[in-house]
């Protein structure tokens, strides 16, 4: 008996040092986190695609400007650090974040359950919805977009984006050309070789005000799309401090302050 007590002892003691060696500690935590490392390095890395006005685009000079721009740089303020933008292509975002070239993503990007599968997000700080700019040419009779999903119906959406998500599981009927770049849907409508491009509400408006005789929009967003930032998974203490910072700025008024300077012009012309 006493010789199966001590073996038992003995057992016990090695269980409670083996937890106590896998246990992991807040402090490990934090050491591991992205929030830590960004203060140990100095700089902030951000990714965005740098063509989407007026959330980020570039000046005459090339240097990166706009709401989510200017979202980054005060970040980096109030972390104490400096900050430094990587223009990568919208396709490339996710992937460079998961690889670790970019600490998070500001780049309009829409907060989905199919993205969440690979990052984390943040609370929303910007909301849009997807809407339709239409081809004089091709789509004179469309009144809402459940039209555009029919035989010969023609779409351009940008690769990648909830405007090709959307399309996909939305306008199966219709035939959904896929580009890389903003600029390419848009000339696909004016021409006349698309019928529809699905943009955020925004940017449709924009390109609308821009190509009056060879465009129609429909302004009324058919989706509910909030812009997040984007970390990598399971980093939770950089989550919390982005979510508290969000809070923070739209309390005390930097947040209308960006919004106004980037957006009100553009919302409200």
């Amino acid at each position: 008996m006493r010789r199966f007590l001590s073996m038992a002892l003995v057992i016990v003691g090695v269980v409670c040092a083996a937890f106590s060696v896998q246990a992991v500690t807040p402090h490990d935590i934090f050491q591991a986190s992205t929030l830590n490392k960004i203060l140990q390095r100095g700089t902030l890395i951000v990714g965005m695609e740098v063509e989407y006005y007026p959330f980020e685009y570039a000046d005459t000079k090339g240097n990166p400007m706009g709401f989510d721009v200017d979202l980054a740089k005060l970040i980096a303020q109030e972390l104490g650090v400096q900050v430094e933008i990587k223009d990568i292509e919208w396709t490339g975002l996710i992937p460079a974040l998961q690889s670790g070239k970019v600490d998070m993503v500001i780049s309009g990007m829409t907060r989905t359950l199919e993205r969440a599968k690979a990052v984390s997000f943040t609370e929303p700080y910007f909301v849009t919805g997807l809407c339709a700019l239409l081809s004089v040419k091709r789509a004179a009779d469309v009144n809402t977009v459940d039209q555009l999903n029919a035989p010969g119906r023609i779409l351009a959406v940008k690769t990648g984006t909830t405007g090709d998500l959307v399309a996909t599981k939305r306008f199966p009927n219709a035939t959904i050309n896929r580009f890389k770049d903003e600029t390419a849907c848009v000339r696909e409508v004016v021409d006349g070789r698309a019928d529809a491009f699905f943009y955020d509400q925004i940017s449709i408006a924009k390109h609308h005000s821009q190509n009056k005789e060879t465009t129609r929009a429909i302004l009324k967003p058919f989706t509910y799309e909030p812009f997040a930032m984007a970390i990598r998974k399971g980093d939770f203490d950089f989550l919390n401090w982005l979510n508290t910072f969000l809070d923070t700025i739209k309390g005390d008024g930097r947040y209308d302050e960006l919004y106004r300077k980037h957006l009100g012009a553009v919302i409200n012309p």
